[in-house]
C-alpha cells in the first residue's frame, strides 16, 4: 500500500469534513484499512500520524485546534463516530444534543472556557492538554493532550460548534483547580459574571462541590467575585428605576424603630408607600442556614410594621428586568389600599 492507494471501496466523503481528517481506529477499519495499513501510513514521514491511542489524523501537518478537540472526544468518548445511516437524515441544527457523535465526553476546563468564548481563556492550540470530563469508571489514562477529568456525575452539556461542552461553572470549577495564581483565578472568575455567562452562585457551588474554596487563591478570587456580582446587581436595580420609571427610592439605607431596635439594611425603599427591595444574593451553603434565617427574619419584622419587602435575585434582574419592574411596580400602587405602615427611622447605610 502506497501513500496514493484509496483507504477502500467506500470512501469517506460522505463523513463531515473534521471526521475525514480525524478517525479511530474502528472507524478506519470499517472503512476497510487494516492495523497494517494504518500503521504504514504513519511511519515516520508518512502522511497520517497517531494523535491519540486509537486516534489518527489523516495529514502530516500539525492538527488544528478543532482537530485537537476532536481527537480528544473521540479518545475519550465511549461510542466513536459512525457514518450516517443510509435513509436516515442527518440533524438539521448541529448545536442540537443529539447531533454530537461524542457519548459520555464533555470538554471542560480552559478549553470549555475559550469554546464559551471567554477572553482570559488561552487560545486552544496555546494549551499543551484539553480537558475532557468522563465517567468515574471509565477505564482510561491521560495520555497527550488530552487530560482525563472523572466526576461521579457528567453535567448536561451546551454544545459549541456541535461539541459536547461543560457548562461555565464547571468549566470554571475544573478550570480553576489546575490554576494556581490568582489574577488568572480572579480574571475567569470575574469575567464569567461581568460576561453574564453565569451567576457567582452557580460558580461558587461548582467550586465548594470541587472542596477548592479553602484554597488561598480560590477564596480570595471568590470575595472579588461575589463583590463583582452584588455590584452588577445593584447596577441592574438602577437601570430597573430609571427604564421603567419607578418612583425614585432612596437607596441603600438602614431602617429602626424611633428610639428602637435596628431592622436591618434594604437595597432601595420607598419611605411614601412602605415599599423594600432587598436583593437576594446569598451563596450555595447559605441557603437553609443563618443567613436565610435572618432574611425570614427581616421580612417578617418588616411587613408586621406595615412594610411591604420584595426580593430579588440577580438573575432575575439579568433575565427579567421588565417584569421585575412590575412586581415593583404593583408593590408601590398597591400602597394604597393598605393600611398606614408603622413609622420608621430611615438611615444611611
Amino acid at each position: 500500500m502506497n501513500h496514493n492507494t484509496p483507504l477502500s471501496s467506500r470512501p469517506l466523503s460522505r463523513l463531515t469534513n473534521v471526521h475525514r481528517r480525524v478517525l479511530t481506529a474502528a472507524q478506519l477499519r470499517a472503512q476497510g484499512v487494516t492495523p497494517a495499513e494504518t500503521n504504514e501510513q504513519c511511519r515516520q514521514g508518512g502522511p497520517w500520524q497517531q494523535l491519540l491511542p486509537g486516534v489518527y489524523l489523516l495529514h502530516p501537518g500539525p492538527p488544528t485546534s478543532e482537530e485537537r478537540l476532536h481527537a480528544v472526544l473521540s479518545y475519550a468518548a465511549r461510542t466513536p463516530f459512525r457514518e450516517p445511516v443510509a435513509g436516515v437524515p442527518a440533524q438539521p441544527n448541529a448545536d442540537e444534543p443529539r447531533a454530537t457523535p461524542y457519548a459520555d465526553a464533555v470538554i471542560t476546563g480552559l478549553a470549555a472556557l475559550t469554546l464559551h468564548g471567554f477572553s482570559a481563556a488561552p487560545p486552544l492550540l496555546s494549551l499543551d492538554t484539553i480537558d475532557v470530563l468522563v465517567p468515574r469508571l471509565r477505564r482510561l489514562r491521560t495520555v497527550g493532550c488530552a487530560r482525563v477529568v472523572r466526576t461521579a456525575s457528567l453535567p448536561t452539556p451546551s454544545y459549541v460548534t456541535g461539541l459536547p461542552v461543560a457548562p461555565v461553572p464547571r468549566a470554571l470549577a475544573d478550570a480553576v483547580a489546575e490554576l494556581v495564581d490568582v489574577d488568572s483565578v480572579r480574571r475567569l472568575l470575574t469575567e464569567a459574571v461581568r460576561g453574564g455567562h453565569t451567576e457567582p452562585t452557580a460558580v461558587v457551588r461548582e467550586l465548594a462541590k470541587a472542596r477548592l474554596l479553602n484554597r488561598p487563591q480560590v477564596a480570595e478570587a471568590v470575595d472579588a467575585l461575589l463583590a463583582e456580582g452584588r455590584a452588577i446587581a445593584e447596577d441592574q436595580l438602577y437601570r430597573m428605576v430609571r427604564e421603567f420609571a419607578l418612583p425614585d427610592p432612596v437607596w441603600n439605607v438602614d431602617l429602626r424603630l424611633p428610639g428602637g431596635p435596628h431592622l436591618g439594611g434594604l437595597d432601595a425603599y420607598w419611605p411614601e408607600q412602605a415599599v423594600a427591595v432587598e436583593l437576594d444574593t446569598r451563596t450555595p451553603g447559605q441557603e437553609d442556614d443563618a443567613l436565610w434565617s435572618e432574611y425570614a427574619r427581616k421580612r417578617d419584622t418588616l411587613e408586621r410594621l406595615g412594610v411591604t419587602v420584595v426580593h430579588l435575585t440577580p438573575r432575575k434582574l439579568r433575565e427579567a428586568l421588565e417584569q421585575q419592574a412590575a412586581v415593583v411596580r404593583t408593590a408601590l400602587m398597591a400602597s394604597s389600599d393598605r393600611d398606614p405602615a408603622a413609622y420608621v427611622v430611615v438611615l444611611p447605610r
